[in-house]
């Protein structure tokens, strides 16, 4: 009976957690909801407009066992509150672990990360330049650390790039549902002809990529919106302080 809830439901277990926490008073996330929410938009609007693309040319496309039914531009509603939720355990999570940890040592591995990702990407788009999931990942990946490196020097790419890793869990159990892991079928079907065909576990391999752009993203315009917030509000200096 609660098949077609399936894509809704991992997304709703995917965020719950995270969103009961922001109220921690450790924590406090639920302060930079706004700059959340500005970040997921602005990143969304690019991701879905590919994804709107991509369905309409079959490149992918959901099963309606798992689905409830209602769509936007041809997409499902839970995938529209993919483009929300998934940021939002991840900004989450990216919060927290700076919060309690140290992690700017990884910022010494940034140019190293910049440029095998860059090695990578480039040599897949050229390779299987006729595979459009894989092409169209490997340049906007390329596209995404250029700028930030190099245009917007963020000196973060090798902190957020280390929390990333740490959400490769979270990953597998988010995209592993929704490729078909523990399922009779897949939530997202992907066209063979449209990606490389390496999978981990059910996951293709793009998917990972695509995620970790996506991510870089977020987390760019997650700290210039609260940047902005903090440098209109600036914390009230006491007398004698």
């Amino acid at each position: 009976m609660l098949t077609s809830y399936t894509y809704l439901l991992v997304n709703f277990f995917a965020v719950v957690i995270c969103f009961i926490f922001s109220f921690d008073k450790r924590i406090q996330f639920h302060h930079h909801f706004g700059a959340f929410l500005k970040a997921a938009i602005i990143v969304g609007i690019p991701f879905i407009a590919w994804d709107v693309w991509f369905t309409h040319h079959g490149i992918w496309w959901f099963n309606d066992t798992y689905l409830t039914g209602f769509r936007i531009a041809g997409l499902p509603v839970e995938e529209w509150l993919f483009f929300v939720c998934i940021p939002f355990a991840c900004l989450f999570t990216y919060h927290c672990l700076n919060k309690f940890f140290d992690l700017t040592w990884a910022n010494a591995f940034n140019n190293i990360i910049v440029f095998a990702t860059c090695i990578i990407c480039i040599v897949a788009a050229l390779l299987y330049r006729d595979r459009m999931y894989t092409l169209v990942t490997a340049v906007a990946t390329v596209v995404a650390v250029l700028y930030l490196h190099f245009v917007a020097r963020v000196a973060w790419v090798g902190q957020a790039s280390l929390v990333y890793l740490l959400l490769m869990p979270g990953f597998f159990a988010v995209n592993g549902v929704l490729t078909g892991t523990g399922l009779e079928g897949a939530v997202v079907n992907y066209n063979p002809a449209g990606f490389l065909g390496i999978r981990m576990g059910t996951i293709p391999v793009e998917d990972a990529v695509y995620g970790y752009t996506q991510f870089l993203l977020n987390v760019y315009f997650y700290k210039m919106f609260t940047r902005t917030v903090s440098s209109a509000h600036p914390p009230v200096q006491q007398m004698g302080a």
